[in-house]
């Protein structure tokens, strides 16, 4: 089998643009699952696609994905008839070479790149038989970045057509327990907001979105193509002034570092900013309206200076001044006045910024310069290196340099490279209609300088990352990895030094400065370590020249082929099945097509393969991606969930004395336990609990004998769900029944799902797609997912002590808020009105005796543990318990 490698070409780019959507008579993605775990910051996420070919000849299927540009690809494969295809991350030159020939032999072509700010689009396709089946599995890692205060973690989906088994599943856990969580994106409004379930737990997190197929056709992103949008995960984790949080395993360590409630540093900023005749229109008005906001949120104890440029420069006062009202005022009215003109002299504005800084020593303050350009220098000194040295000499490492580039004109790795070499970063300015919120979105995350001359030591630590800093920010993190010297853990001491105003301050706390995270994530730390220093090798690779430059850029290939990561310097081949051809995927940098170097693309192209040659079948096709379950064990995983517009779910908890990992709300949750010393003749005791919002802890109560309950029933619609519980002692349910009408019925226990549609009758074990009338079924390892219009229900599978049970979770459920039984419980709230000698709960204008007591919690695959608040079931329900059993499933 002859062999050819895919490429960025722009001719990938222009047949990516002419790409016309599938047709789904063709092809029918049957599973589209998107599943993402973050934990100490780093998401690994895997999407997972099935699709089936449908046509009675061969078909060429494509896979289409997106992921955010910080992100490094790390694994793809596929499988078809069984057997697996694995991609293999190679150096690109060596790729190269394998492309130039596949090329000359008209074989193939294809695309990698970017799309839109946050972004990259991968697509590649496989010639799949008739009525034959493919999965695509993509596997990408990213270390969040805390900006303002939070983490972001963005998920695109865009499966180009309504899916039956679609699924979003995101966990994060952080050992400094989480703050707060929300959910944002085009995905999370309105038709959709009742699809996402969220629950927040301490250290623990879970965030469902599990839309109906009829929901992806109706929300304010979707149509016939199905859902079109991002899920954006946002959270921070609680702090203090302590050394903050390190983790060690196998012999490396991660340290996040983000102390707060420090006082703040008054500043020196000056803004210097290009009127040249390029900035003309809307970037010019942008501008002003950007900066006038951002000298109004200037201290008065801050000193500013600004500074507008073209060929010549021009100074709104010669020196820095203090941000008093009229100064400010005075400020305003000057930008007000920027109007484009002439050339653009870089130089000799950047040299006067920093000139302004030096000139003005204050201390206890922090220095910071700011420049604003849309283009290259074009008059003064042109020469890029020039700029660089001049700029770098007049900063001499004293204050950081900022360089926003506005536009796709800008020479963007002129002004990344001028930034890193003093101690700042480069940041996109997007032309369109929030630019100016662009701007002023940047300067907060700069506006509150905390520490300065940070220095980050290790004793007994080697290969660290970058252990020194500047400035740091309120809002912002510092994190360092590295290695343990022997993995010596009794000798490993980290502490910080910086600067806090006049003080020199030290973070050490000898207390609590490790935690081991154990042998499950060895690998997991390890990976960190590798993606940070491959992501700062890269950045020093490009302030280098010559010997040095080369050294660095061997160091960060060796770790991208270790580590399997996809970098600017790294390419994953793709071998696809004979007759087929081999692709290449290549990340791209930042505004630049990988195949020209140092050429600049439009701000919205594609990222993609494709073949040239066509499948048997003719034309193209494009489709969607499913990822995996959660990983299993250690309570890295789980399905615990909260619907925003529905108030409680369903838990199956198992009662014990284990220690509290997690509380949530909104969750009403059934465990079983055996009472103490459980004896033959005392029933068994089943206990549930009923989950609540901004309260200490959740109630529980609990049920005694294999009882039947009524869990769901919509009175103005023929859809019931009972189960019946069993006699096992910390089990579950046996046997759960859903009703959607009169002669239709969905009938779970442990070994099989029995469907009656009308007068038949079918019984199913296998893991299949399951359709009668409205209700489809689809049955996966250890769940089983009903969906029926706008409800949706997992029912998941448990076992103890070698037997199974199951637990039932509601999904999704119409927005009509008129749902009767245990699932439709809204979440209590209390008021502890006494603690000794017994505690008592005031709940309705009722006080109860209450007692602590805890239990397992099986809304998720590896169940944690949480605390509750034990008491009769009439006090919990506020009703009869009779009102909730059932003589007939």
């Amino acid at each position: 089998m002859e062999r050819a490698v895919v490429q960025i070409t722009l001719l990938g780019l222009l047949l990516a643009l002419v790409t016309t959507l599938p047709n789904k008579d063709d092809w029918d993605i049957y599973s589209f699952h998107i599943n993402s775990t973050v934990s100490s910051r780093y998401a690994t996420t895997v999407i997972t696609s099935r699709v089936a070919n449908r046509m009675d000849a061969s078909k060429e299927i494509e896979f289409h994905v997106q992921i955010p540009k910080n992100a490094f690809i790390s694994k793809f494969r596929m499988f078809i008839d069984g057997q697996a295809y694995d991609g293999i991350v190679k150096e690109k030159e060596q790729a190269q070479q394998q492309y130039t020939e596949a090329v000359s032999r008209g074989e193939s072509a294809g695309i990698v790149s970017s799309v839109g700010r946050t972004m990259e689009e991968f697509k590649t396709s496989v010639t799949i038989a008739a009525h034959k089946k493919v999965t695509f599995e993509l596997t990408y890692e990213e270390l969040l970045k805390r900006k303002l205060g939070k983490y972001e973690l963005q998920i695109h989906a865009r499966p180009m057509q309504p899916v039956k088994d679609f699924k979003v599943d995101v966990y994060i856990h952080e050992r400094a327990s989480i703050n707060f969580l929300e959910v944002k994106g085009r995905l999370s409004t309105n038709a959709l907001a009742n699809a996402i379930t969220k629950t927040h737990a301490d250290k623990q997190a879970w965030v469902y979105f599990y839309p109906t197929e009829d929901q992806q056709k109706t929300c304010d992103s979707c149509g016939e193509q199905g859902l079109n949008g991002d899920l954006v995960i946002v959270y921070d984790v609680n702090r203090d002034n302590s050394l903050g949080d390190i983790k060690t395993s196998d012999g490396y360590f991660v340290h996040h570092f983000a102390p707060s409630s420090l006082p703040r540093i008054p500043k020196n900023v000056v803004f210097v900013i290009d009127q040249s005749g390029s900035m003309h229109g809307r970037k010019i008005q942008q501008t002003r309206i950007a900066l006038i906001h951002i000298l109004g949120d200037l201290a008065e104890d801050d000193f500013f200076g600004l500074i507008t440029f073209d060929s010549a420069v021009f100074h709104w006062k010669r020196e820095l001044v203090q941000a008093t009202q009229a100064n400010v005022d005075s400020a305003k009215r000057f930008a007000q006045g920027i109007m484009d003109r002439g050339a653009t002299d870089i130089n000799k504005a950047v040299l006067e910024g920093a000139y302004m800084l030096n000139a003005h020593p204050r201390e206890g303050s922090a220095s910071i310069l700011i420049l604003l350009t849309d283009g290259d220098p074009t008059t003064g000194v042109t020469n890029l290196e020039a700029i660089h040295s001049n700029v770098r000499q007049a900063i001499a490492g004293k204050f950081p340099l900022y360089c926003l580039g506005f536009g796709f004109d800008v020479n963007f790795e002129f002004l990344k490279k001028m930034s890193l070499q003093n101690s700042g970063v480069a940041r996109r300015i997007y032309e369109d209609s929030d630019a100016d919120l662009q701007l002023k979105g940047f300067y907060e995350e700069v506006a509150t300088p905390l520490l300065t001359d940070v220095t980050m030591i290790y004793i007994g630590g080697t290969n660290l990352t970058q252990t020194n800093f500047s400035q740091y920010y309120n809002g912002s993190e510092i994190v360092v990895a590295g290695q343990i010297t022997d993995n010596d853990i009794e000798t490993f001491n980290p502490q910080v030094v910086a600067i806090s105003g006049t003080k020199r301050v030290t973070f050490s706390d000898t207390n609590a400065t490790t935690e081991s995270t154990g042998t499950s994530s060895d690998s997991h730390i390890q990976r960190v370590w590798a993606y940070l220093t491959v992501k700062q090798l890269l950045e020093k690779e490009l302030q280098l020249s010559g010997q040095e430059k080369e050294q660095v850029k061997k160091e960060a290939l060796e770790l991208s082929l270790k580590y399997s990561f996809v970098t600017p310097l790294t390419s994953m081949v793709v071998t696809k099945p004979p007759g087929e051809d081999t692709a290449v995927l290549h990340k791209p940098k930042e505004g630049e097509n990988p195949q020209l170097e140092g050429s600049v693309v439009p701000a919205h192209h594609k990222l993609t393969m494709l073949k040239s040659q066509r499948s048997q079948g003719g034309g193209v096709s494009s489709y969607a991606h499913r990822p995996s379950s959660f990983p299993r064990g250690g309570g890295s995983s789980g399905y615990m969930h909260r619907l925003s517009s529905f108030p409680v779910e369903f838990l199956l908890i198992a009662g014990a004395d284990l220690d509290a990992d997690y509380q949530d709300y909104n969750t009403v949750a059934a465990t079983m336990s055996s009472p103490a010393a459980t004896q033959a003749t005392v029933p068994l005791s089943h206990r549930f609990l009923l989950k609540t919002e901004n309260q200490s802890l959740p109630l529980c109560f609990d049920v005694t004998g294999n009882i039947r309950l009524k869990l769901l029933h919509y009175p103005n619609r023929e859809l019931s769900m009972n189960g019946e519980l069993d006699s096992v002692a910390n089990g579950g349910f046996t046997k759960i029944i859903i009703h959607f009408k009169s002669d239709q019925h969905v009938e779970v226990d442990t070994s099989e799902i029995t469907v009656r549609d009308g007068e038949a009758l079918t019984r199913h074990t296998g893991e299949e797609l399951i359709t009668a009338g409205s209700v489809t079924v689809i049955r996966r390892n250890k769940e089983v997912d009903v969906a029926a219009g706008d409800v949706r229900i997992i029912i998941l599978t448990h076992e103890k002590d070698g037997k199974e049970f199951l637990w039932p979770v509601l999904r999704q459920q119409p927005s009509a808020n008129n749902a009767e039984g245990i699932l439709a419980l809204k979440p209590p709230v209390y008021e502890e009105v006494q603690q000794t000698p017994l505690t008592k709960l005031k709940i309705k204008d009722q006080e109860v005796d209450v007692t602590r007591s805890s239990a397992a919690d099986y809304s998720v695959v590896s169940p944690p543990t949480l605390d509750c608040w034990l008491m009769s079931a009439d006090s919990a329900l506020q009703t009869r318990l009779d009102d909730f059993i059932v003589t007939q499933l």
